[in-house]
């Protein structure tokens, strides 16, 4: 965490300084945004959060109820998803709170008694060591509120408008603010009445029954439920002897899935009722008679529930819209979007992989940062319609993997071919659900795979693997991954030649190039700004820490920030001689440069010496740059 480069800072640092909006922003909602997000929901609150480092950027996040959630129906959060929360500062804090899977049992009936469940086999939830966060378990409601706590300490000082519901929108293209969204108050003096915001762009994170996707013409396709399951948080006595390991449970009387919950006493249990039926009378089971199910599933062991946190009953669909926005097929190309939608109100499926909070989450990221560029002036409005193409994909992959996750998890016991099968999918499968298997595919910000040899360990279209290595400043070991901060900011990653820092070389021609050429995307930096405000470049030595010199570095790895100019030395980095980065990630040691995206996705790989190429890139990323105040044409 870097802070004092302003000035001197005693109180949280995490509370950065309020600007652009922040400054004198209203405490009611306003009738004219940039952006109007609807839903505050995992993936609203992260397009918020995004869109709050942006403070010339007038944000607003409704939500209809009257406050913050208080009991959230998601609970479990990938190992993608707490990378993500590292780049929004809370990590490690929402760690320390959760409940963390390390193994799941898998119950079967015991081929001596099949009226009686046993223990049938173990997995360890992370085989292969994918990723260096874990596997969490944690209320809904707790996630939304780091959100929000990252917002308010945001220089916009952004907070959710509470007590609108959203109930229409029209797009107009003439105006600088095309859509018109009509409101109702649903709390506070003005209960009732209607009201009408005016926005340049909205983003529908309103659930599986969003309005905002009903008024752009958008409907959700694909299987009907037809198979129902009662789920509930409880607190209970048993003598079940897993009740704190997550476990796929199956009988011959039925299914559950057992989540232990954070805290060490709560935990959730999806409860198989059956076949649905046309009639959905199943959706009347009681809380009652989904305990008494999970007491006949779980013999020999009995469940005392003292308890119930929150029960419901669902029904497992798969659904999915075939855009992700306001353009319709036959407008593709003529026009870019105006609104989107995210999460639940564009792809919905069961809740037994995971997979609905994070997926959306990783929907908020994608938009909001595009958002930001766009109506800061850094990008052309072409950017916005690759938010489509990209997560459309995304949702018809997660939506395939969990037909079949949860069509096994609803098999009977002996309707297997191998007795095996559930636990080998579960091994098999686990870089999908943990969130790492999202690939997008070229575009305009992700470049061709032609020198993907260069570093086979940072995949174009995946998302950024971090690696050990050492700050040479410090000399302190960290991850190089976790100082990419959700800052809106593209980063550049030299992995440095042979050559000793300051040598001659590739990297010493490539710090000049960048440093002064007027193609580098650095000159696109307005000049009122630090020269790292739109770029973070850093550079990484082969050599230890103890054999670089840091006053040899190129300056540009060094630069100077702030009103008062200081040096910032955290930019410069060197092998971890425990981890050797360029091994682990197998990059060329003639030196490679490494493009990430905002939202953590690997965008290029190119040789250090290619900066035409990378200068082509990132050129029509920055057509509509400001330089100087000026806006160039698009």
């Amino acid at each position: 965490m870097q802070f004092h480069h302003h000035g001197y800072v005693s109180g949280d640092p995490r509370v950065q300084p309020a600007a652009g909006v922040g400054l004198n922003r209203p405490e009611d909602l306003p009738d004219e945004v940039d952006v109007l997000i609807v839903g505050t929901g995992p993936a609203g609150m992260l397009t918020a959060a995004q869109l709050s480092q942006f403070p010339d950027v007038i944000t607003r996040v409704i939500e209809r109820r009257p406050g913050r959630l208080a009991i959230g129906q998601a609970d479990g959060i990938q190992a993608r998803s707490v990378e993500t929360f590292q780049a929004f500062g809370f990590a490690e804090r929402i760690t320390a709170e959760a409940y963390h899977i390390t193994e799941m049992a898998f119950w079967k009936p015991d081929p001596a008694d099949p009226s009686r469940i046993h223990r049938a086999a173990r997995a360890v939830d992370d085989p292969t060591g994918i990723s260096e966060f874990p596997h969490l378990i944690v209320n809904q409601a707790r996630v939304l509120d780091y959100f929000a706590e990252f917002m308010a300490n945001s220089p916009s000082r952004m907070k959710p408008d509470y007590g609108y519901e959203f109930r229409g929108l029209t797009v107009d293209d003439d105006g600088e603010y095309p859509v018109s969204v009509t409101l109702l108050h649903t709390a506070g003096p003005l209960e009732g009445q209607e009201r009408t915001v005016r926005a340049k762009y909205v983003v529908g994170a309103d659930g599986a029954r969003s309005k905002v996707r009903e008024s752009i013409g958008c409907t959700m396709a694909g299987d009907q439920a037809n198979h129902a399951w009662g789920v509930m948080d409880t607190l209970a006595v048993t003598d079940f002897p897993d009740i704190r390991t997550k476990c796929a449970i199956q009988a011959e009387s039925g299914s559950i899935l057992l989540i232990p919950r954070e805290g060490g006493h709560l935990f959730r249990m999806y409860v198989d009722l059956g076949e649905a039926g046309e009639d959905h009378a199943v959706r009347q089971t009681t809380i009652e008679q989904i305990i008494a199910k999970a007491n006949e599933i779980l013999h020999p062991y009995t469940l005392d529930v003292r308890n119930v946190a929150w029960h419901s009953v669902y029904e497992v669909g798969h659904r999915l819209t075939d855009r992700f926005d306001d353009v319709l097929p036959e407008e593709l190309g003529s026009r870019t979007p105006r609104v989107f939608i995210t999460g639940d109100a564009c792809h919905t499926h069961s809740a037994k992989a995971g997979q609905g909070m994070n997926v959306s989450m990783q929907d908020g990221f994608n938009i909001g940062w595009k958002l930001g560029h766009v109506l800061e002036g850094r990008s052309p409005e072409s950017l916005l319609s690759t938010y489509s193409a990209e997560r459309q994909v995304v949702a018809k992959n997660l939506i395939d993997f969990d037909k079949e996750w949860s069509s096994m998890m609803a098999k009977k016991p002996e309707e297997f071919d191998d007795p095996s099968e559930l636990e080998e999918f579960y091994v098999r499968t686990a870089e999908f659900p943990a969130g790492f298997m999202t690939q997008y595919t070229p575009s305009l910000i992700i470049g061709e795979v032609r020198h993907q040899d260069l570093a086979s360990g940072f995949t174009i279209g995946k998302r950024f693997k971090s690696a050990p290595v050492a700050r040479v400043c410090d000399t302190n070991p960290m991850h190089l991954g976790h100082h990419a901060k959700a800052d809106g900011r593209w980063r550049i990653y030299v992995f440095a030649d042979a050559a000793e820092a300051g040598a001659p070389g590739p990297v010493a021609d490539f710090a000049e190039w960048i440093a002064t050429a007027p193609d580098s995307p650095l000159s696109a930096t307005p000049s009122d700004a630090d020269p790292d405000a739109w770029f973070d470049l850093k550079v990484i030595y082969q050599q230890p820490h103890t054999g670089v010199d840091i006053g040899k570095v190129p300056a540009v790895f060094k630069p100077s920030v702030g009103p008062f100019k200081l040096t910032d030395y955290e930019k410069v980095y060197a092998t971890d001689p425990k981890a050797d980065i360029f091994e682990l990630r197998g990059l060329d040691r003639g030196g490679v440069v490494v493009v990430v995206r905002p939202d953590q996705y690997v965008a290029n790989v190119l040789p250090v010496s290619a900066t035409a190429e990378l200068a082509a890139f990132f050129a029509p990323l920055l057509s509509g740059h400001k330089v100087r105040g000026t806006r160039l044409p698009a």
